[in-house]
C-alpha cells in the first residue's frame, strides 16, 4: 500500500502570506509535491507557472469561476439561465489550466483504475507510472446555488436539467485537453444553505446519468461527515469514481490534528488500503502557523514516506 499523497489548498493554507506565488513557494518549502487553488483568476496564469516551476510543485485542481458574488452566485453550472456564463468560465478554467500545467505526454487519470491508456508508462492491472509521467490536471465544476426565493425541491428537476446539460458540454471541452471535471458536493447544513449539490448519493446519480469517463466525484470529508457521516461505507461506496479528496476536521475545519469528531489516522489507512492513488487536499483554517500546524502531516511522512516514483 502507498502512502497518500497530499497538496496543499492555497486558498486556505499560508494566509499570513500575500499573494499566490509566495504561498506556492511556501508549500514547496513544506515538503508539498502540489497545491491547488479555488480561484487562481486575480493572478496572472504566468506568474503562477513560474513559482509551481521554482517550487517544483504541480498545480493539480482549480474551480470554475464563481459567477457574480455580489448577487450571491457561487458557481454556475446548474444554475437556470447562466449556461453562456458557465461556458465562459469553463472556457476561462480552461485557458489556467493549460498555462499552468505542465506538457501531458503520456497523460494518465489517476484513479481506482485507468481511465484512459497511458503511454510511455507501464500500466498493466493496476497503476504503475513513471513519475514524469503523472498528471491529474482537474476543474472543479461548481454547480452553484438555488436562486434566492425559490423553493428547493421545485426547481430541483430544471436545475438538475440544466447541470446536466452544462456537464455534457463541459465534458467534450475538457476531453480535448485531457483535463478532468469534477463535482463537488457541498454541505447544506452549514456551509452553504443553499448550494444545489449537497450529498455524494445526489452527485454520482447525475454523474451516472452524464455517463462521461472524463468527469469524477470530488470528495470532501469535512462536507461528507456534515451530511452523511457514514464515512467508511461512503468512501468504499463512492471511492471508484472519486477523483480527488479533500480533509478538514469536523466541525471547526481545521487541521485533521485538532479537535473534533474524525479520526484522520483510521481515515487515513481507510484510504492506502483502499487503493486510492489521488491526491489529498489540505482544505482547512489553520488554526494557528499554517508549517507549525503541519505537523499532523510531517508525522504522516515520518510513519508513511514520501511517494516514490512508481507507487
Amino acid at each position: 500500500m502507498a502512502p497518500l499523497r497530499f497538496s496543499a489548498n492555497l486558498s486556505w493554507l499560508f494566509p499570513e502570506l500575500p499573494g499566490l506565488p509566495a504561498r506556492v513557494r511556501a508549500a514547496g518549502s513544506s515538503g508539498f509535491e502540489a497545491v491547488e487553488v479555488a480561484w487562481p483568476y486575480a493572478e496572472p496564469p504566468e506568474a503562477l507557472a513560474r513559482a509551481a516551476r521554482q517550487a517544483g510543485l504541480r498545480l493539480v485542481l482549480i474551480n470554475t469561476p464563481p459567477g457574480d458574488q455580489e448577487k450571491g452566485e457561487m458557481g454556475l453550472g446548474a444554475v437556470p439561465g447562466r449556461q453562456a456564463a458557465f461556458r465562459e468560465g469553463l472556457e476561462q478554467a480552461v485557458r489556467y489550466a493549460k498555462a499552468l500545467g505542465c506538457p501531458r505526454s503520456g497523460h494518465c487519470l489517476m484513479g481506482r483504475k485507468l481511465s484512459v491508456p497511458c503511454k510511455g508508462a507501464v500500466a498493466r492491472g493496476s497503476l504503475v507510472y513513471l513519475a514524469a509521467f503523472l498528471r491529474l490536471d482537474m476543474i472543479h465544476l461548481m454547480a452553484g446555488r438555488v436562486p434566492r426565493g425559490a423553493d428547493r425541491i421545485a426547481v430541483k428537476a430544471e436545475m438538475e436539467a440544466v447541470f446536466l446539460e452544462n456537464l455534457r458540454h463541459a465534458a467534450g471541452v475538457l476531453a480535448q485537453e485531457d483535463l478532468v471535471g469534477l463535482l463537488e458536493p457541498i454541505n447544506t447544513r452549514i456551509t452553504d444553505p443553499q448550494y444545489f449539490l449537497d450529498t455524494p448519493q445526489q452527485a454520482a446519480a447525475i454523474l451516472q446519468k452524464v455517463g462521461r469517463p472524463n468527469l469524477q466525484l470530488q470528495m470532501d470529508i469535512f462536507h461528507w461527515q456534515i451530511m452523511d457521516g457514514n464515512l467508511t461505507g461512503n468512501i468504499r461506496e463512492f471511492l471508484p469514481i472519486v477523483g480527488h479528496v479533500q480533509v478538514a476536521q469536523v466541525p471547526g475545519r481545521g487541521e485533521p490534528s485538532s479537535p473534533g469528531e474524525l479520526n484522520f489516522p483510521y481515515l487515513f489507512q481507510l484510504l492506502e488500503d483502499e487503493g486510492y492513488k489521488g491526491f489529498v487536499g489540505c482544505e482547512y483554517q489553520p488554526r494557528g502557523d499554517t508549517v507549525e500546524g503541519l505537523s499532523w502531516l510531517r508525522s504522516y511522512w515520518d510513519r508513511r514516506g514520501h511517494p516514490e516514483a512508481g507507487q
